[in-house]
Order: structure tokens, then C-alpha cells, then sequence
């Protein structure tokens, strides 16, 4: 086993790390706050050596959030990339996408049709039965195993209640831009949630969130429209969603057990701009479009036990069944008669995944030292329909399977300093061996000084996309390759954190961060030869690129009764060296400012609670490729503005939200160099956001 033994070595001199910035739309840090991700158990804020940022379901509230993407849309570092085409919503941390940022569910990573835990859609999380939601960013790889890269987001769910019965139930209206009627345009939102605690060791809840999206017409003209000027259709796809969940818990003394179960349904529409026109003997002329229809199910399956094993370890083991697939309906759309007609349902995609992960912990009587081991074992079983020569599709499947093993022990080596290193081995079915190591630290200094810094290495294993697509027509080629190797990082972090509590009754928190990352043989997509035969480029998925980033942040928070205060910055800078074998990129650093406030108060006398969030967006840089070289791209600043009333009625279980998102009315932000023809530069329109929306929602809560 070949251990990167100068990875410790280095942290020794090394002052470059990260530290995580508090999230702005978290309250005030409380020291008793527990946190699970990345822990031995559960434990404080205060006591972890990672840096845990919290979302509690109060920020949710204020934020009236029905999936993730609400959420994240106000974290600093994060961005949100909507799709028009898919009506996919993915995340974007510190630059690199959604594949190196994992997104677990009571620490069990969520499985969709294109990866498990990584590639997510934000726009399928429903956060209908959420506790609170945890994150942690930089190198995650000895706990969390692979495409940890960039950091983890979990969300832990609700097992509990201290009532014996919980209903709650809401409706949500909400307008998209200027666009709101009741059926038909806007965004409608029904949920029901019911929990029951038959006694001190059983809970069981179940409930159901529908999110009807009616799609975002701008300058288009709908399903309907059916003159042929590309106007037909959608800027953004209408999209109807359907979550249910249900989840029984069972504890008593050190034994506790749940199983959770969720279930998504989701269809999104995609009406065709092109209009044809053709001719029957019986119906003479008529009008038509080729459209599809996306058509997702996800089931989540979820069996957690943890305990005591001979009264004195810890054990916590998961068994995870998932399966998320989706179909396409291709049909003909008639415009005289509104029909469709000719319906071909293929599945598409789909990902089948068997996982287990399990800890042991607790192993000696002295508090001072404890070790965890643990297991993950994960059966990932894809299918891709990909497109040969010929407009041929042909069916991919494969299964990837690893086994990984890990070890990690915390030291205190006094009650002010610990050390906790770590060690995974991960073996892979499909590529060579993969090793993830890291080194985390933590001093408490007096005066509420807290001071962590971390090294480690992680992994990103290749997509089934990057391993097996295929898209060859009209000139077109593009594949995957087989004999993609897994992509290697290596991260460094360190935060410095200052608490003040004053007699006035005002508490601050400071805390400064900084982080750097490198990633070697990254995998993108380059020119590997020009066809002999037609002249036509074609191009395959390589390990060619290398990637590092450096960040510097700051999270400033003050409470002083019921008002809550935030303010935080970030100064990102990013390498990327590209090539396509025939000409490579500058690796020089690109640099990006981001500036993320929150403000909160709650009126005493009424309880009324007045939120609002802000986020800043700066200029942003990228190279990309051009007809014969890579030029530099701009992607201009946004502001980003959300604000929200809460007012409860009748001892709160009624309870009233009205508010406005994206008050600054972003909608697309210009990218400049995008158009490289004749040797010209154009610019072109990437899409954030469908400007400002409006939202009531009202809530019956009943806890009896």
C-alpha cells in the first residue's frame, strides 16, 4: 500500500488550508448544536474538526424553499446552473461541477440516472420532512469515499417529535417572473405531512409534496403556437413533480433503528420551437411538431441501525437500496386538433444501486483516543441508450463495483488540541485501486478562538457518461473512453474563528478561511483526430486537464436579541489548463469576488419574522475552446435578492409567508467569446434565473 507519508510531512509547514465560511442564512451558532457529517457521533459545532456550516429548517421556512436549488442559490462559493433543455438544476462549487461535490441523505448518498451522490438535480430533493441540512467543503474522501472532491451536503431528515401527533399541511402559490394563473402558469405547491409517536421507542411519519412548475414562457409563445418562427414552446420546460416519503424509527436505550423510504415522479415537457407542416388526402393540410417528454422515477430505500456491540462499541450500519430511471416519450403534436399521436416511450437512462457502509468506534475506555474502521460497499448497475453512426441507438449496460475500507482515529491530545488522520483503500471493479488520506486538526485558544486546519486526498472515479456515451450524427462525433483512470486531488484548509459574547447581550463570530486544491488528470472532453474519409473533427473524453484553486473567506455574525445579523466575502482564484491535443489553454489564475448578507428580526410583541438574503455574484473567467486556440471568456456580475414576512396566527398553527425572490430581476448574465466564426468574436446569453417571483404560502400546523 503506497502512502502519500509527505502528505503530513507537508501539512507541518504547510499554512495554505481551508476553513469554512458560515453560511448567511444560518442563525446565530449555538455551542450546543449537534452535527453529524463526518463525525464518530454525534457531537457540537464547537467539538468537530471539520467545519460543519448548518441550514436549519427555520432558514427554510424564511426562505419558503421547496427544493434544494432554493436554498443554495444564497451560499457563498455556490452557484446553481438551471438547463432549458433538460430542466435539470445542478451545483457548481469553487468552479468544478456537480460531479466532485457529494450529496448525501442521512449520510447515504442519493443515487440519480447519472451517478450516485454526485450529479444531482437540485431540483428533486424535496425538503418536505428536513431537520436540517449540513455541509462541509474540501476534501471529504477518507469518510465519504469518492467525488468528495470538493465537499459534502447532507441532509438529515426528521425521526423524531415531541409531540404525540404532528400534522402539518401547505399550499404555496407563486408567481414565475409576471407569469401566475391558477392552473395554468406559475408554480403551485401542495404538501401533507403526518407523524405519530406511539411511545417512548416507536415514530413513524409519512407525507407527500406535489410541485407543479407550469414553465416559464419570455419571449416564447407556448405549446400552442404553431407558426414556424422557432417562438413555439418554452424558455424554461414546465416540470410537475411528485415526492412522497415515509419513515418508521424504533429506539430505545443505545439501540436505534429507522427505515426511510422517498419516492419521486417526475415529468417535464419539452415542446419543439420547429413547426412542420404536411398534407393527408382526408385531412388536407396540417400542422405538427416533434416533441418529448421526460419522465423520471427515483426509490429510495434506507435501513440504519446503530448501537452497542458488548456494551462498549459503537457500531452504525446502513443498507441502501436506490433506482432512478428515466424514460422519453417522443410524440407528434397536432395543432388542429391537439392531439398527440405516434407515442414511443424508450427508456433512456437509469442507475440501480446496491450500498452498504458501516462503522465501528469506541474502542478504548480513555476519552482521549478513540479509532473508527468502517466498510462501504456499493453495486452500481448503469444503462445509457447512446446514439451510433446512422441515427442507430443501441443500448449500454454496465456495472461498476468497490469495496472500500477506512480508518480514522481522533486524539485529544490535550482538552484544547486533537488530531484526528485518516486512511481509506478503495477497490475498484473497473479502474485500478484508489487511496484517500487525510490529516485534520483543531486548537481551542482562550478568549473563544478556535483554530482547525486540514490536508488531505481524495478521488473522482469516471462518470457512466464519460466511460460509455456515445453521440454520432450529421457530423457530430463524440464518445466516451474505457480506459478513462480515475482523477486525483489534493486539498489543504485552515480557518481561524473568533466568539465575543458582550455584556450588551451582542454576539459576534469571525471567522477567516482559506483553501487551496489541486486536481491532476482531469477528465474533458478533446480533439483526438480529424476523420480521414469526411474531414470532420472528432472528439473523445481523456485524462488531460489539470485544475487548482485557491480561496479566501470571511464569515462576520451578530446577534443581539431577536436581530440576526451576516455578512461574508470570498476572494476565489482558479487555474485551468485545457488542452485538445492540437492547442492547450493559459494555466494562468482566473480570479472571482462573491458577497453573501443576511438579515433577520423578529417583532417581539407579534412574533413576526422579517428575512431577507442577499447574494453578489462577480465577475467570473474561463477559458473555452475557439476555432484555433483557447480564448479567454467574461461572465458578467450578478445580484441576487431574496426577502420574506412569517407571521403566525392562532398559537402558530396557522401560519402565513409572503415574499419575493430574485428581486434584482436577474435572468440571463451575458458570456462574452462564446461565437468564434470567420475568426470573429460573439457573445451569448447563459441563463441564471426567470427574474423576479412573488410567493404566498400558507401553513396549518397541528401538534397535539
Amino acid at each position: 500500500m503506497k502512502i502519500k507519508i509527505t502528505l503530513f510531512a507537508g501539512f507541518l509547514f504547510c499554512t495554505y488550508a481551508f476553513g469554512q465560511q458560515k453560511d448567511t442564512i444560518k442563525t446565530a451558532e449555538k455551542l450546543s448544536e449537534v452535527v453529524v457529517t463526518g463525525q464518530f457521533e454525534p457531537q457540537s459545532i464547537k467539538k468537530s474538526v471539520f467545519n460543519v456550516r448548518v441550514i436549519s429548517s427555520k432558514d427554510i421556512q424564511n426562505l419558503a424553499a421547496n427544493n434544494l436549488a432554493d436554498v443554495l442559490n444564497q451560499y457563498l462559493n455556490i452557484t446553481v446552473r438551471p438547463s432549458g433543455t433538460s430542466g435539470r438544476s445542478t451545483v457548481s462549487l469553487f468552479g468544478l461541477d456537480a460531479q466532485y461535490f457529494k450529496i448525501l441523505v442521512d449520510n447515504i448518498p442519493l443515487v440519480n440516472e447519472a451517478g450516485l451522490g454526485n450529479n444531482t438535480d437540485l431540483s428533486q430533493i424535496n425538503l418536505n420532512d428536513v431537520e436540517r441540512i449540513e455541509i462541509v467543503e474540501g476534501s471529504m474522501g477518507v469518510v465519504y469515499g469518492a467525488n468528495a472532491v470538493s465537499g459534502v451536503l447532507n441532509i438529515i431528515t426528521k425521526k423524531s417529535s415531541q409531540n404525540k401527533w404532528n400534522i402539518n399541511a401547505y399550499i404555496q402559490e407563486e408567481t414565475v417572473k409576471d407569469e401566475y394563473a391558477l392552473f395554468d402558469e406559475g408554480r403551485h405547491i401542495q404538501s401533507l405531512r403526518a407523524a405519530h409517536t406511539f411511545n417512548d421507542n416507536w415514530f413513524a411519519s409519512i407525507g407527500a409534496t406535489r410541485n407543479d412548475f407550469q414553465g416559464f414562457l419570455d419571449d416564447k409563445n407556448g405549446k400552442d403556437y404553431e407558426i414556424n418562427d422557432q417562438t413555439r414552446g418554452y424558455r424554461w420546460l414546465p416540470k410537475d413533480q411528485l415526492n412522497g416519503n415515509a419513515l418508521i424509527a424504533y429506539n430505545k436505550g443505545n439501540f436505534k433503528i429507522f427505515y426511510k423510504f422517498e419516492y419521486l415522479d417526475e415529468d417535464v415537457d419539452y415542446y419543439n420551437a420547429t413547426v412542420q407542416s404536411g398534407f393527408n388526402p382526408v385531412l388536407g393540410s396540417y400542422t405538427y411538431a416533434d416533441d418529448m417528454r421526460y419522465m423520471t422515477n427515483r426509490y429510495f430505500h434506507n435501513l440504519n441501525a446503530s448501537g452497542k456491540l458488548f456494551t462498549k462499541l459503537n457500531y452504525n450500519v446502513s443498507l441502501s437500496h436506490q433506482k432512478q430511471e428515466r424514460n422519453v416519450e417522443n410524440f407528434k403534436y397536432y395543432f388542429q386538433n391537439k392531439n398527440e399521436k405516434e407515442n414511443v416511450t424508450v427508456k433512456d437512462q437509469s442507475m440501480e444501486v446496491l450500498y452498504s457502509t458501516g462503522t465501528l468506534s469506541n474502542f478504548f475506555t480513555n476519552k482521549k483516543y478513540d479509532l473508527q474502521i468502517g466498510y462501504e460497499f456499493v453495486n452500481n448497475q448503469g444503462y445509457s441508450l447512446i446514439q451510433e453512426g446512422n441515427n442507430l441507438f443501441v443500448p449500454v449496460r454496465k456495472t461498476l463495483e468497490n469495496y472500500d475500507f477506512f480508518a480514522s482515529s481522533e486524539i485529544m491530545a490535550t482538552d484544547r488540541f486533537s488530531v484526528r488522520p485518516g486512511l481509506r483503500f478503495s477497490a475498484q471493479s473497473r479502474f485500478k485501486d484508489q487511496y484517500a488520506s487525510s490529516l485534520n486538526l483543531r486548537y481551542l485558544f482562550d478568549r473563544g478562538i478556535e483554530l482547525r486546519g486540514s490536508v488531505g486526498t481524495s478521488f473522482r472515479t469516471p462518470t457512466f457518461e464519460e466511460l460509455y456515451s456515445k453521440l454520432i450524427f450529421d457530423g457530430h462525433f463524440f464518445t466516451g473512453n474505457e480506459n478513462l483512470i480515475p482523477e486525483t486531488s489534493t486539498s489543504y484548509e485552515a480557518s481561524f474563528k473568533k466568539s465575543t459574547s458582550l455584556s450588551s447581550g451582542l454576539r459576534i463570530s469571525n471567522t477567516f478561511a482559506g483553501s487551496f486544491l489541486n486536481v491532476n488528470d482531469r477528465i474533458d472532453m478533446a480533439l483526438i483526430q480529424f476523420n480521414p474519409d469526411t474531414g470532420n473533427p472528432e472528439y473523445q473524453y481523456i485524462n488531460i486537464s489539470k485544475y487548482q484553486m485557491w480561496n479566501f473567506s470571511t464569515m462576520n455574525q451578530f446577534n443581539i436579541g431577536n436581530l440576526n445579523f451576516n455578512l461574508g466575502a470570498a476572494v476565489v482564484g482558479i487555474s485551468r489548463k485545457i488542452e485538445n491535443q492540437v492547442f492547450s489553454s493559459d494555466d494562468k489564475f482566473l480570479y472571482s469576488f462573491n458577497l453573501n448578507s443576511s438579515v433577520s428580526y423578529q417583532l417581539p410583541k407579534w412574533k413576526t419574522i422579517f428575512s431577507a438574503y442577499y447574494k453578489y455574484n462577480g465577475k467570473t473567467q474561463q477559458f473555452i475552446e475557439g476555432s484555433s486556440s483557447y480564448v479567454l471568456s467574461d461572465i458578467d456580475p450578478s445580484n441576487w435578492l431574496d426577502a420574506s414576512i412569517r407571521q403566525g396566527f392562532f398559537k402558530n398553527q396557522l401560519e402565513a409567508t409572503i415574499g419575493a425572490r430574485n428581486i434584482c430581476n436577474v435572468t440571463n448574465v451575458t458570456q462574452t467569446n462564446t461565437n468564434q466564426s470567420a475568426g470573429h468574436a460573439g457573445s451569448s446569453d447563459l441563463m441564471l434565473a426567470y427574474g423576479r417571483s412573488y410567493f404566498i404560502k400558507l401553513s396549518y400546523n397541528l401538534n397535539l
